[in-house]
C-alpha cells in the first residue's frame, strides 16, 4: 500500500455507514450522477470516510506535464495546452497516476477555486496565461468540502456549475480560458450549524444522512477498531488489504462494464412512477436515479438494470428533494414507500 495511506484509516475497516458508502462509490463508477452530500452529527465517520476513499480509486492515465492531467483518451475534453499540441501533430506523453481526493479549505476565495487569469502577461505576450486553481487539481479526482453549508452560496454554485459541466470556465475583462474539470463533488456538514439552500440541495445527486451506531456489538467494534489502528496503523491497515483491493478492483471493472449496460423502459418507467409519488419537481430526480441504478448494478456485476437497482439508491437520490412542510424537519411522504410503489408497477 502506497506510504501516503498508511496513516489512514482503511476505508474498507469503517464499521457500518453503508449507505454512505455505497452513495460515494457509486459517484466514483459514473460522476455523472452528480456528487453526494453527506449530513450529519459530528463524530460519524464522515471525514474519516470521504478521505480513505482515496484507498479504494483506481488509478488513471493522464497526459504527462500537463496541470489539468488531462485524459488522453477524451480529446474532446482537452485543455488549450493539451488541444493545440494535439492539432500540432505532437505525440502525448502519458503516465498513470493515483486518483486523488483534493480538499477545498472554507476560506477559499473565487481566485484561489477557479484559477486566476494574468491580464498583464496576455497584454505584453498576446499568449493567455493561467494560474490553475483548485478546479484544476480536481480534475480526474474527487473534491471534498467539509462544512460546505458554511461556504459562501456563489463557491458552492461554481463547483456545482462545473461538476455538471465538466469544465471550468474564467473571464476576466474580456478575456477567457476553459479547461477540463470533472471530478466528483462530496461534501459533509452538521445539519445543526445550518443547512444548504433548496436549489443547492437539488443539485447533489445523492444526499446521505448518517447517524452514531446504536446497536451495541457495531458500536463497541467501532472502538476496537479505532484502537487496533492506533496502536499500529501499519498492522491494522495491512490486514485489510484484501478487502480492500476487492473494492477497488469492483469500481475499476463496474467502470469497464457501464458502457455497455441498457436500461429497460420498464426501469425508466418505474423511476418516472416514483418521481411522480414523491413530488419530485423537473426531471433531475429521475435521470439520477437512473444513472445511480444503473451504476449499482455496474458495481453487482450485472449488465441488466433491475427494480432491486432502484429500490437501492431511491432514497440517497430522493430523500433530500421531499418536499418538507413549513418550519418542520419532516416531509408528507415516507421513503418506506418505495418498496410498496414498485411491487405495484
Amino acid at each position: 500500500m502506497a506510504s501516503r495511506h498508511a496513516m489512514m484509516f482503511p476505508f474498507a475497516a469503517i464499521v457500518g455507514q453503508d449507505l454512505m458508502k455505497k452513495a460515494l462509490i457509486l459517484n466514483v463508477i459514473d460522476p455523472g450522477i452528480g456528487g453526494v452530500l453527506i449530513k450529519g452529527e459530528k463524530g460519524t465517520a464522515k471525514s474519516t470516510t470521504i478521505r480513505s476513499l482515496e484507498q479504494v480509486l483506481p488509478k488513471k492515465e493522464v497526459v504527462k506535464g500537463c496541470p489539468f492531467h488531462c485524459d488522453p483518451r477524451r480529446p474532446e475534453g482537452f485543455c488549450p495546452y493539451c488541444a493545440e499540441k494535439a492539432a500540432a501533430g505532437e505525440k502525448l506523453e502519458t503516465e498513470t497516476v493515483p486518483t486523488d481526493v483534493i480538499e477545498l479549505p472554507l476560506s477559499a476565495t473565487e481566485d484561489r477555486v477557479a484559477g486566476t487569469l494574468d491580464l498583464e502577461a496576455v497584454l505584453q505576450t498576446g499568449k493567455k496565461k493561467f494560474e490553475p486553481g483548485i478546479l484544476a487539481q480536481a480534475n480526474g479526482n474527487l473534491l471534498y468540502v467539509d462544512e460546505i453549508n458554511l461556504l459562501e452560496d456563489y463557491i458552492v454554485d461554481m463547483l456545482l456549475d462545473s461538476a455538471a459541466m465538466g469544465t471550468n470556465y474564467v473571464e476576466r475583462e474580456g478575456v477567457s480560458f476553459t479547461h477540463p474539470a470533472r471530478f466528483v463533488l462530496v461534501g459533509s456538514m452538521n445539519p445543526e450549524e445550518g443547512d444548504l439552500r433548496p436549489q443547492l440541495l437539488d443539485r447533489f445527486g445523492m444526499s446521505v444522512e448518517v447517524k452514531g451506531e446504536r446497536d451495541l456489538a457495531q458500536r463497541s467494534e467501532v472502538v476496537s477498531r479505532r484502537l487496533q489502528f492506533d496502536q499500529d496503523p501499519k498492522t491494522f491497515t495491512a490486514s485489510y488489504e484484501e478487502e480492500t483491493a476487492r473494492i477497488r478492483d469492483g469500481i475499476a471493472n463496474a467502470r469497464a462494464l457501464i458502457k455497455d449496460i441498457e436500461v429497460d423502459r420498464k426501469i425508466i418507467d418505474a423511476a418516472a412512477y416514483l418521481s411522480v409519488y414523491f413530488g419530485m419537481e423537473g426531471h433531475r430526480a429521475d435521470i439520477t436515479m437512473i444513472r445511480s441504478a444503473r451504476a449499482n448494478a455496474a458495481y453487482e456485476g450485472r449488465r441488466q438494470v433491475t427494480k432491486a437497482d432502484l429500490e437501492a439508491v431511491a432514497s440517497l437520490v430522493l430523500g433530500h428533494r421531499l418536499k418538507k412542510k413549513p418550519f418542520e424537519k419532516t416531509s408528507d411522504y415516507d421513503l418506506d414507500d418505495v418498496h410498496r410503489c414498485l411491487e405495484e408497477i
